[in-house]
């Protein structure tokens, strides 16, 4: 240890008690040369801080779609989306299904989809009793619009009549940014 890092330790132990029955060792207390130093300002007393949480993360808001709209995309994407021109890379029947089940089951569908780099979804609702009003063909497209779903497509549309007309929808994936 040099002359300069004993005179530095002596500052940082100078306040420093032994312990109740002990005393400080012989060898350090007359080895140590006497250096003036600044009297110590009495501590303030401390409160611990409690932890900041973590700054918000600013995603930017996504506009709500509904059947036909697809914002961020070409016009002529998004009509060859609506015209069913696109190529079906997986489909989705969720009839039978409870929500609860059919919602977990949509999860899980684009989930893939959207890791497996497919584009076109045909989710299959059902059109519901005689007058059109299905319990899944009017949530699908609510949940199509609530995170984390949102996030991962683009757009949906209904699909033409040879995959379901108003009983199905057509849902198109972002590709995956790498």
């Amino acid at each position: 240890m040099t002359a300069e890092e004993a005179r530095i330790w002596r500052v940082v132990v100078q306040d420093t008690v032994p312990l109740r029955g002990r005393a400080l060792p012989q060898a350090e207390a007359e080895a140590a040369p006497a250096v003036p130093l600044p009297s110590p300002a009495p501590p303030a007393p401390t409160r611990p801080t409690p932890p900041r949480p973590p700054p918000p993360v600013h995603r930017p808001t996504q506009p709500d779609l509904s059947h036909g709209t697809t914002p961020g995309l070409d016009r002529r994407s998004g009509e060859r989306l609506k015209r069913g021109q696109l190529e079906i890379d997986g489909r989705l029947d969720l009839h039978g299904m409870t929500q609860e089940a059919a919602h977990g089951a949509l999860l899980a569908f684009v989930g893939r989809a959207f890791d497996a780099g497919r584009r076109c979804l045909l989710v299959i609702t059902g059109k519901g009793n005689r007058d059109g009003t299905g319990v899944l063909r009017a949530v699908v497209p609510r949940w199509l619009n609530q995170s984390p779903l949102r996030e991962r497509i683009i757009g949906f549309s209904y699909a033409q009549a040879r995959h379901g007309g108003e009983g199905a929808l057509y849902v198109l994936v972002r590709r995956r940014r790498q």
